[in-house]
């Protein structure tokens, strides 16, 4: 059983969380020992300013080595400004009270930041996937690693339309792990569709997940948050499987939203914490299920000017488009990165593709109200509309008509009877 304690109804106080990492702690023998914790970036709600600073508190005097490694997955590094906000420290604040502790950003696309650490043989991934993939999968992390004695995951658990939830072993895959096994996860989701894996425990990517887990050459223990918006909820310690089943138990109760009807047209608006589309396309993923066949989504982010700052070339290249589009056309897609496909049919959505006629029928519409041009948009195969058309205000409290406002969109998953 997980250490740690949660509830819909009440929040931690700061005092709770220092008690449950007090708790974590008090039997690991640590002393001397060098401590890796990796972290999200600052795309995940969660309150990484306490708990760097608990657990600075609570480790620092007695390890040999305290770093955090920063679980970028294939998002861009970031600044050490950046880097001090998402610690909530100022630069000379984190020079004079910590200047022995280091915080790293991951690289994945860099072979010599890399260290292969296994192969998750085919016959093991037929088992895995239900005999969708019987592929070979190499199983790389971040080099660092090895520098640690004791491996600490610390994040939050949202439902994700990749791996059902977000949290626990995903840190490491596709959060410090190399190109090999972010592409396949990416894409073993992207086959299952988002709509049958979004907010589901027990999905065939976290099975992928937890198995290369098994492969960590080095001691892990999970620390697994629950948030709903800016407060949190729960805090769940211990093996990576069991805190993060007990944290995505509470957070299918905390940012699921269950909805009476579905919506012809959704105004969704992504927190201003995404800074380009590959990050703001979560305000698409968790309100896709409650949108009526052949409705709309608006993805209103005026502040998003860039497609995907680490994979806009590849993106311009291939286009959105239904996960058909690319297995009836296998040939010719084979040799893209999985990740890149699965973002692409993530963003698109459910829908058919006919090969023979070569005409894509996409579920729903996907309209882009953001800083991205017109001819971009529809280069890329998404709708366009000038965002200063756009008033949110107006879309309040028109739910009866069929239309639905979501602002803060990409953590919340929203959720109708019809669908989903």
């Amino acid at each position: 059983m997980p250490i740690g304690h949660g509830t819909v109804a009440e929040t931690l106080s700061s005092e709770a969380v220092q008690q449950i990492i007090a708790q974590t702690f008090a039997d690991l023998p640590l002393v001397g020992k060098r401590v890796l914790v990796i972290i999200p970036d600052s795309t995940r709600t969660a309150p990484i300013p306490l708990l760097f600073r608990l657990l600075c508190e609570q480790l620092r005097d007695s390890v040999a080595r305290l770093d955090y490694l920063i679980a970028l997955g294939t998002h861009p590094p970031m600044t050490e400004e950046a880097i001090d906000r998402l610690v909530g420290l100022s630069a000379a604040e984190r020079r004079h009270y910590y200047p022995d502790v280091q915080i790293f950003n991951h690289h994945w696309s860099d072979p010599t930041a890399l260290v292969p650490i296994g192969t998750i043989s085919g016959q093991e991934i037929a088992l895995l996937t239900d005999g969708l993939f019987s592929q070979d999968v190499a199983v790389t992390l971040n080099r660092l690693i090895l520098d640690y004695d004791q491996i600490v995951i610390c994040g939050p658990v949202f439902p994700h339309e990749v791996a059902g939830f977000s949290g626990g072993a995903k840190y490491l895959f596709p959060g410090i792990a190399g190109p090999d096994i972010i592409n396949f996860t990416h894409w073993l989701g992207a086959c299952m569709t988002s709509m049958a894996t979004i907010g589901v425990q027990d999905t065939l990517v976290r099975r992928v997940i937890h198995r290369a887990a098994e492969l960590l050459p080095r001691p892990l223990l999970c620390l697994t948050l629950v948030m709903q918006g800016q407060s949190l909820h729960g805090m769940y310690s211990g093996d990576y499987r069991e805190a993060f089943q007990a944290a995505a138990a509470l957070s299918a109760q905390l940012n699921i939203v269950h909805l009476p009807q579905r919506y012809t047209r959704v105004l969704s608006m992504p927190s201003l914490m995404y800074d380009d589309l590959w990050t703001a396309a979560k305000a698409m993923y968790k309100t896709e299920p409650v949108i009526a066949d052949g409705g709309e989504v608006i993805i209103y982010a005026p502040h998003i000017t860039e497609v995907s700052y680490t994979h806009g070339k590849l993106i311009d290249q291939i286009g959105y488009h239904v996960r058909d589009y690319f297995l009836k056309q296998w040939e010719r897609f084979k040799d893209v990165p999985g990740s890149i496909l699965a973002h692409s049919t993530h963003v698109k959505g459910a829908g058919e593709y006919y090969l023979e006629s070569g005409r894509e029928v996409p579920r729903i519409q996907v309209t882009l109200a953001t800083g991205i041009p017109e001819e971009r948009c529809r280069r890329i195969q998404l709708g366009y509309c000038d965002y200063r058309t756009l008033h949110p205000e107006e879309w309040v409290g028109r739910e009866q008509e069929g239309i639905l406002l979501v602002e803060h969109a990409g953590e919340m998953l929203y959720r109708s009877p019809h669908r989903g």
